[in-house]
């Protein structure tokens, strides 16, 4: 080795593997996707990447180096993010794999103060500001574009189902948080009934009306239903039919 003796070499490399694993610690602690030997592992590649480049005693490797291992952990980490629905999954798993490198990098280059200065802002990220994140999640989100909206729902259901529909139309709209502001009741000869409610809605409306729309169209009673704003035309109705 020209520039890195067997001493120095073995101390950069326990000092990445140990950061990266108290990384993992809190991730496995956690349940996480990648846990204690994973980040771990991206920490020993990325110290051991480094330290090559560092033995060869090529003075302007150890930065092309780190480089690539930026670049390498980013397609690692795409592996972890996945798609769920509406939502991704794994984003902070991967961000997480790409500060093990950083700290595995900065063992190899024997700033060895810093490696434990960045693992430990790393682990406080993931402790300190997780409350706050929940904190945060529980304030109300206020968007002034659906304040003050108003719609209504549609049903018509048959006249034996009636009091069973009203209940649960009544109970959908409580447990949906929708305020309900009027409801009106029209029988038919037919033997069927409809009714109308007119909620408030603060928020997306249409995520909140679908929902409700999809849970009482499972009701074998129900024989139309659907929503609309009042503030709109008819193009915005949205229909499900039981």
């Amino acid at each position: 080795m020209a520039n890195l003796t067997t001493f120095d070499f073995a101390l950069r490399l326990a000092v990445g593997v140990a950061c990266g694993a108290l990384i993992g610690v809190e991730r496995q602690w956690r349940a996480r996707m990648a846990g204690l030997r994973t980040n771990a592992l991206v920490a020993v590649g990325a110290t051991l990447f480094v330290l090559y480049s560092e033995a060869v005693g090529d003075a302007g490797s150890p930065t092309r180096v780190a480089s690539y291992v930026v670049s390498g952990i980013g397609f690692l980490g795409g592996g972890v993010i996945l798609r769920e629905g509406g939502g991704v999954r794994g984003l902070n798993t991967a961000a997480t794999l790409w500060c093990s490198a950083a700290v595995g990098v900065l063992a190899a280059s024997g700033r060895l103060a810093l490696c434990l200065i960045g693992t430990a802002t790393v682990l406080a990220v993931h402790v300190l500001l997780r409350p706050a994140g929940r904190l945060i999640d529980r304030v109300p989100q206020r968007d002034p574009d659906n304040e003050g909206v108003r719609a209504t729902v549609h049903l018509i259901c048959e006249r034996n189902d009636e009091t069973h529909v009203r209940a649960l139309l009544s109970q959908a709209l409580a447990n949906d948080g929708l305020a309900p502001t009027g409801l009106r009741v029209r029988r038919d000869d037919e033997g069927s009934t409809s009714l109308r409610a007119a909620v408030a809605l603060n928020g997306d409306p249409a995520r909140a009306l679908e929902q409700l729309i999809a849970r009482l169209s499972l009701e074998p009673g129900v024989r139309d239903l659907h929503w609309h704003l009042d503030d709109t035309v008819l193009d915005s109705e949205r229909e499900a039919v039981a």
